[in-house]
């Protein structure tokens, strides 16, 4: 009674298999969802700071101390340096103002509206705005500007 074993490098030992074309991957590549996360947190880092609200407008400059600003999405109101009246990025006429707004408003009546006027914008048109926004109902408003810087 004798066996004989074979050992070492032979040819067609069970070493090493060759996978099937359609086995199943048992190995993770890491490497390309990381590449891809990495340029996903570089669009938003340099996107994040562009999705400001509002049209630019030189807004004016004053001390005070900053209210604390809503967890939700302001619903601004910006007049620019030639009068004309935007909701977001929306531009709107005058005598439609307070109908958007009600449309727009979440809170109904409550809802705070900021108001963004450039410094060149004359005082008189500022006032229609506002009245206009008052004779929609809203009792809310806060006025956007600029930290004054330095000077006493």
């Amino acid at each position: 009674m004798g066996a004989s074993i074979k050992v070492g490098g032979g040819g067609g030992g069970r070493g090493r298999r060759r996978r099937g074309r359609n086995a199943p991957m048992s190995e993770i590549n890491v490497t390309p969802m990381v590449d891809v996360m990495l340029v996903l947190l570089i669009i938003f880092m340099v996107a994040a700071p562009l999705l400001q609200v509002g049209i630019p407008v030189d807004l004016p400059e004053a001390k005070g101390q900053q209210i604390p600003t809503p967890k939700q999405e302001p619903l601004a109101v910006t007049v620019k340096v030639n009068g004309d009246v935007f909701i977001g990025d929306t531009q709107i006429s005058l005598d439609e103002l307070a109908d958007k707004l009600k449309a727009i408003a979440k809170n109904g009546y409550d809802e705070t509206i900021f108001v963004r006027g450039d410094r060149g914008v004359p005082y008189g048109v500022v006032m229609k705005v506002m009245g206009r926004i008052n004779d929609g109902g809203f009792k809310k408003l806060s006025f956007v500007l600029d930290q004054e810087k330095g000077g006493t």
